[in-house]
């Protein structure tokens, strides 16, 4: 994925859509944020911002923000709206290579039985002309804390009940996947944090354990391009 992103020097982030920067001519302005999260470690005052331009006159703020380039020059990309674009053209790109020979892709599929959206809803067609479903969950994983990437950087009530959806697809007889997208260049492997979510450390074992697979890919970043290109594994 191309990139046209310019830099800034950030000032601060807040309520949470909102984020203070002082652009190269020393002027400030306000841009979009389009992260939920707790953007841990992503969002520490005079790092280098880099944010896009929207041309669209109905917008309050025309910049959003999308990589964060830290003292130690890490890139992370804090556009949590990247992370299904950037799986999406791994997939159809033959870079997840566990996830290939599917017939059809579908986006956001209303499913299960708590009122869930699926990211990615593959079909193919298996044994005997039956069509068979592969389910799969995005996260972007952004955390790193003393050389280890993290997932998540918060208590997640969503991404647990997205664990029990995933479950519940295997127990019906579907695929089922998990996939980290490691938005970090810093984050060389990946653990659940239990010390943030007890709970979602729990579920995701039992989700392993009933055979949802969880596969762990990192991007390549820089203010040009970034592209999922890595495997990683998880480490239990």
């Amino acid at each position: 994925m191309k990139l046209s992103v310019k830099p800034a020097v950030l000032i601060k982030r807040y309520k949470r859509f909102l984020a203070d920067i002082i652009l190269p001519d020393n002027t400030e302005t306000t841009l979009h944020v389009a992260n939920t999260g707790a953007m841990t470690g992503c969002a520490t005052p005079a790092d280098t911002v880099w944010y896009s331009t929207s041309s669209n006159a109905k917008r309050k703020y025309a910049f959003s923000w999308e990589l964060t380039q830290t003292k130690q020059n890490h890139y992370i990309c804090v556009n949590t709206l990247r992370a299904n674009q950037l799986a999406e053209e791994a997939l159809l790109n033959g870079t997840i290579t566990e996830l290939q020979g599917f017939d059809s892709i579908q986006r956001e599929v209303k499913y299960g039985q708590e009122n869930s959206r699926i990211d990615f809803l593959l079909q193919h067609t298996g044994d005997n002309n039956q069509s068979v479903n592969t389910y799969i969950e995005v996260k972007s994983v952004t955390l790193l804390d003393d050389k280890q990437g993290f997932f998540p950087d918060a208590v997640t009530t969503r991404g647990q009940k997205h664990l029990r959806e995933l479950i519940d697809r295997v127990n019906s007889g579907d695929r089922a996947v998990l996939l980290f997208a490691v938005l970090h260049t810093g984050i060389n492997s990946v653990r659940v944090a239990e010390h943030i979510d007890a709970r979602y450390a729990e579920l995701l074992q039992q989700a392993i354990e009933s055979g949802v697979e969880v596969l762990v890919y990192k991007a390549d970043i820089s203010p040009e391009h970034i592209s999922l290109s890595q495997r990683l594994d998880l480490m239990i």
